[in-house]
């Protein structure tokens, strides 16, 4: 099934955001933009999170035929 839909992969963009990378930003210093390194990271993720679902969705050929039905329906 992921043959042929090669764009959910972005899906485990966040994955890899939050648990997967958790070792390597678990510490206070360095400070980014006043925020304690976790914060910052962990805002970070926040605000990439809806960008790879976004690719996700966008790139999935399900998705774009049933969003080009659904334009059809409505004409």
């Amino acid at each position: 099934m992921l043959k042929k839909r090669k764009s959910l992969w972005w899906l485990f963009g966040p994955v890899v955001l939050y648990v997967l990378a958790l070792p390597l930003y678990n510490r206070i210093d360095p400070v980014v933009l006043g925020l304690p390194f976790f914060m910052f990271w962990t805002l970070l993720a926040t605000l990439l999170t809806p960008a790879c679902i976004w690719l996700a969705a966008r790139k999935d050929p399900l998705w774009r035929a049933d969003r080009e039905r659904g334009r059809r329906d409505v004409e």
